[in-house]
């Protein structure tokens, strides 16, 4: 026997449920890595231009011989300057609400619209940090398991045909070291940032997992990938910022670069802004408002010169 008899209260629509949970949920966005390593520009700000100069000294050409004949005079070299530029811009994003939707609503609006837009700034500068990083001129194309292709033109020389491992990392490391003379960012440490596809790619090679067995057996149980031949390695879901690309999107996009990779050009560090209330305080608005810029502090692919290798593929 059923326990309640229900009655109708109403002759037509719908009966709904009004009832409302007292916790707001709000959608996770992705990673943001790269505003950690981008530094900015010293002596420059509001008031100072429209744009920014970045000196440059290159390397003196190193001598077959600095030996010297009595007599002569001491053989001369060039000392070399180069500039390059970077023009910070406006950026931001506003949400517009009315204060009917703050007397109707059950939360508090502005909080969780501010909280918003502090990710989808976040999100921004990440994507235009990436951009600067991925303007590299030296373009490292994986196309086997132990084969790659390195271009220095700005162009990739061919599609990517297979994923991230550990001999990728160690021939990155060398080219880095070896040919462009790349200072390390801190000790003898270069960094890379990868799409998260990459990173599995080299936890899951079998020198990596036989390495940290010894080594750090928690690596894997945690999924750190830690550092390989001096790359320290960092993962990022954010695919605006590094994609999976190459045939069948095989490979994780990523950078590795060593000290003064990128650098930011900041006149107004971006932050939120109430606007002022309009219609007699029925219309507002919050949004995020900056004026910044960034840009490779070394465009070239030249030996000592030459900071970034950027992974990826056609």
């Amino acid at each position: 026997m059923a326990q309640y008899s229900w009655t109708f209260d109403a002759p037509t629509g719908t009966y709904k449920n009004n009832a409302i949970s007292r916790k707001l949920y709000t959608a996770a966005v992705e990673d943001s890595v790269f505003m950690d390593h981008v530094r900015p520009v010293e002596g420059y700000g509001r008031k100072m231009g429209e744009n920014v100069t970045l000196t440059r000294i290159r390397r003196l050409t190193e001598p077959t011989s600095a030996s010297l004949t009595e007599g002569e005079r001491i053989p001369e070299d060039n000392f070399t300057i180069a500039l390059s530029t970077i023009t910070p811009g406006e950026l931001g994003r506003s949400v517009p609400y009315t204060s009917l939707a703050e007397d109707f609503s059950k939360y508090d609006i502005e909080n969780p619209i501010q909280g918003e837009l502090r990710k989808q700034m976040r999100l921004v500068l990440d994507k235009l940090i990436a951009d600067a990083f991925q303007g590299a001129l030296v373009k490292y194309a994986v196309t086997g398991v132990a084969s790659n292709n390195i271009a220095t033109t700005g162009t990739f020389g061919t599609a990517a045909t297979a994923n991230m491992n550990t001999w990728h990392l160690e021939q990155i490391a060398d080219y880095l070291y070896d040919t462009l003379l790349c200072p390390p960012v801190s000790g003898d440490d270069y960094v890379g940032i990868f799409r998260t596809l990459a990173i599995r790619g080299i936890m899951s090679d079998p020198a990596w997992e036989e390495w940290h067995k010894y080594t750090d057996p928690s690596a894997k149980f945690n999924s750190e990938a830690g550092r390989w031949e001096n790359i320290r390695l960092i993962k990022t879901n954010h695919n605006n910022a590094l994609a999976k690309v190459g045939t069948s999107s095989v490979l994780g996009e990523g950078v590795v670069f060593g000290a003064d990779a990128v650098a930011m050009a900041e006149v107004l560090t971006p932050e939120l802004r109430a606007s002022v209330p309009a219609d007699f305080g029925r219309s507002k608005a919050v949004a995020w408002y900056g004026i910044v810029g960034f840009d490779e502090v070394w465009p070239t692919a030249n030996a000592g010169e030459a900071r970034i290798v950027h992974v990826g593929s056609t």
